[in-house]
């Protein structure tokens, strides 16, 4: 069974640059290491929910590479993972249900220290759906906790993510093959509930806290996530909506 959300992955143009933003704005990054083709690397931002942000740039040009079209998009969020907890049986799942996933696929990255993580993903054809991302080494090694946790802005997960969609009734249709489950019905869109988060699909129709966020998505990049929603453990003196210049690009709100 999918268990949770695991991870947003934003794309950004300068590793560095974009790890002195993010701590600017009050996250802890921790340093990540290079993907196993050597064509990109990252840092990451973890939460104490479990989830975390993954800052990804690439080191080289990659056109076969599944996220190598989003850079004439320029940076932003351009995918999300979740977290299984059997890869192998959730794929077959969902093809039960009539929905195709390729793999499970072997990935993985060497971190700073040297140690090599190792994980199995699987892909759905359609752009709006997330990945699966399951361990096969220990999840600690891939997901720092303790320190990494303690953000002086107060972030401590995933509230909501916002998927933006064409067709909310077909999208809708392909996650609840994917989650085996039935989204929650409003106006405009369907909510998927995954432990204490929301995955919200959503079509253009507008929302009053994200207005104009589907649509600048969908003219922007195609269906897929466009916003998300970070949970909070205490006030702290930063804006609801986070800077998009630090956040290269994102549509970041702290509920």
């Amino acid at each position: 069974m999918i268990q949770a959300i695991d991870h947003v992955v934003i794309l950004v143009a300068d590793l560095a640059a974009a790890i002195h933003d993010y701590e600017a704005l009050g996250f802890r990054v921790m340093p990540g290491g290079e993907h196993t083709d050597g064509a990109t690397h990252n840092a990451l931002i973890c939460f104490a929910d479990g989830t975390y942000l993954e800052l990804l740039a690439f080191r080289r040009e990659a056109p076969g590479h599944r996220w190598w079209p989003h850079i004439a998009a320029g940076e932003g969020i351009i995918d999300f993972a979740l977290l299984p907890q059997a890869i192998a049986e959730d794929v077959a799942a969902a093809h039960a249900r009539g929905l195709h996933l390729a793999g499970p696929l072997e990935g993985g990255r060497v971190r700073h220290d040297g140690v090599h993580i190792v994980w199995q993903t699987a892909y759905g054809r359609a752009a709006e759906l997330p990945f699966l991302c399951g361990d096969v080494t220990p999840r600690a090694l891939r997901v720092p906790a303790g320190l990494a946790h303690q953000h002086p802005n107060g972030a401590s997960g995933i509230f909501r993510l916002t998927v933006a969609v064409r067709d909310l009734e077909v999208s809708s249709a392909r996650y609840a093959a994917l989650l085996g489950r039935s989204p929650l019905v409003e106006p405009g869109r369907r909510l998927f509930k995954l432990g204490a988060s929301y995955v919200v699909v959503q079509s253009s129709e507008p929302d009053v806290v994200e207005s104009g966020t589907v649509m600048e998505y969908l003219e922007l990049r195609g269906q897929g996530l466009a916003a998300l929603a970070l949970r909070r453990d205490r006030l702290a003196a930063v804006p609801r909506v986070l800077d998009p210049i630090l956040t290269h690009g994102v549509r970041m709100l702290m509920a």
